[in-house]
């Protein structure tokens, strides 16, 4: 996985918007007005993405690269490395699940 695949993913939901409002390095994606990815582009590659709480605590345990939100409320987001660890598959069923949620706070 890399920052452009990753990037298309993510605008190929409907209503989307990518910005940087936190500056050079933190790419964010909102639909609705409202978060639902954020890409660290310096260092590692790495993507914040909102979680359903006990999933969350879940795939902590699972993943070694999977860590409480950086800089994010870490009952609800998560911290992904992109290092190779978590399946492309999986990783895009996540960014679905963030965007759900965020839609259903709506």
């Amino acid at each position: 996985m890399n920052i452009e695949i990753l990037r298309e993913y993510c605008i190929s939901k409907k209503n989307i918007t990518e910005s940087f409002p936190f500056g050079d390095d933190t790419l964010v994606f909102k639909t609705a007005g409202r978060i639902f990815a954020m890409v660290n582009l310096e260092g590692d590659l790495s993507i914040n993405l909102k979680c359903d709480p006990a999933q969350a605590m879940e795939l902590r345990d699972r993943y070694s690269s999977v860590t409480p939100g950086y800089h994010m409320n870490k009952k609800h987001w998560n911290t992904i490395l992109i290092d190779g660890s978590v399946p492309d598959k999986e990783l895009f069923s996540w960014i679905d699940h963030s965007y759900d949620l965020v839609l259903k706070k709506r």
